[in-house]
């Protein structure tokens, strides 16, 4: 009977790591995120002993890896704390393979990878007690001083030691994956300890307060701006330090990918949540609660920016080729959150690239609109 009612749940599509890696290497969301965030990064004042970053969904960490060599340009010789949640195995591997060049270049660094909810991960504590029971809690100290001798250490040691902590199941209500137990790994350079001793997280004992958030896609599309803001957003806003802002960024669909995307389905509307809806909806719910917070929907000369399917001058121009529009279409699907139980028929009927090419002729090129907004918590 398990089988049969496990069949019946709904496909997440962020599930779907074919798609998700295919969008990644093929579009500059990442390079963009990370650019819009860093232009944040002059507004922050972090406190002793460290820098605090919360990334709300590391993904592969290209984003966060980006973000982290921006803090470093501006903030050189402070302690960095950088927290990362993801509940993929996949996507926690890759991120720690991005990590080498940042112990070298910061070595006063702390990394954190959780896979916790957002209402437990910034003080890395589970909320209930058979959780915290079962807490696996992993320190992993680097030996040597050269991103070959940490890269052989994340490659060799730590990527078996993940696979024991990282394995999920699946919620029988809503479908979404949840942690088999919930787990921490606690990385920093061992020449640095003495150093680091304040800012190294110990069990239990975890403030939780960061001075920056990010939350890039951090939620599905079509969620309405009371759930997002219920599970996601508001328990990120509690996290804020006194003069802590989180950066949230979400697609718009104000660009030539929904243009593909109605060309195949004309009605389709996936981005119900515009940034002041959510806006007003979480400054109502933290009004009485946090009356420190203000969020900041900001015009959309600052809020608004573009990414791009990455192409040749001449892919567009001249003859498309297969690889490009299959990217494209990966691309406008995977943004607009399109499930595979519909897509299924599109693909048997192939139309799908008639229409594709016809949208990177029109605009010589595919891109992508996001927008931003901030919450900031004022000093006290």
């Amino acid at each position: 009977m398990a089988k049969a009612s496990n069949r019946k749940l709904p496909f997440r599509f962020y599930d779907n790591r074919e798609k998700y890696l295919m969008f990644v290497t093929t579009c500059s969301e990442k390079w963009e995120v990370a650019a819009r965030i860093g232009e944040e990064l002059p507004l922050l004042v972090p406190r002793p002993p460290a820098l605090r970053l919360f990334d709300a969904g590391m993904g592969d960490g290209t984003v966060l890896t980006r973000v982290l060599r921006a803090v470093h340009q501006r903030f050189p010789t402070v302690p960095i704390l950088a927290v990362g949640k993801e509940i993929s195995l996949e996507d926690v591997r890759l991120t720690v393979e991005k990590l080498p060049d940042r112990f070298y270049e910061h070595p006063q660094m702390v990394f954190v990878a959780t896979n916790m909810f957002y209402s437990e991960a910034p003080r890395l504590m589970p909320r209930n007690e058979t959780a915290l029971a079962d807490l696996n809690w992993h320190v992993f100290p680097l030996e040597g001083n050269t991103t070959h001798d940490f890269d052989l250490q994340i490659r060799k040691k730590l990527q078996p030691t993940l696979a024991s902590g990282w394995r999920i199941k699946t919620n029988p209500k809503t479908g979404n994956p949840v942690y088999e137990r919930p787990s921490v790994v606690v990385i920093y350079r061992k020449d640095h300890e003495f150093v680091l001793d304040d800012i190294i997280p110990r069990s239990g004992k975890v403030e939780g307060l960061y001075d920056l958030v990010l939350a890039s896609q951090p939620y599905q599309a079509r969620v309405s701006a009371e759930a997002k803001v219920r599970n996601v957003l508001a328990p990120l806003a509690r996290a804020l330090a006194p003069n802590g802002r989180m950066v949230v960024v979400q697609s718009t669909g104000r660009d030539p990918g929904m243009d593909i995307i109605r060309a195949v389905w004309p009605n389709e509307n996936p981005f119900v949540t515009p940034r002041r809806d959510l806006v007003k909806v979480l400054q109502a719910a933290l009004k009485d609660e946090q009356p420190r917070l203000r969020c900041m929907a900001y015009p959309d000369s600052r809020a608004l920016f573009r990414y791009s399917l990455h192409t040749l001058p001449t892919e567009v121009s001249e003859s498309i080729g297969t690889s490009t529009l299959m990217a494209a279409w990966n691309a406008a699907v995977y943004v607009a959150q399109i499930e595979d139980a519909r897509l299924l028929p599109v693909l048997e009927r192939g139309v799908y690239l008639d229409s594709t090419s016809d949208v990177l002729r029109k605009h010589g090129g595919l891109w992508f609109t996001n927008e931003a907004f901030a919450v900031v918590r004022e000093g006290t």
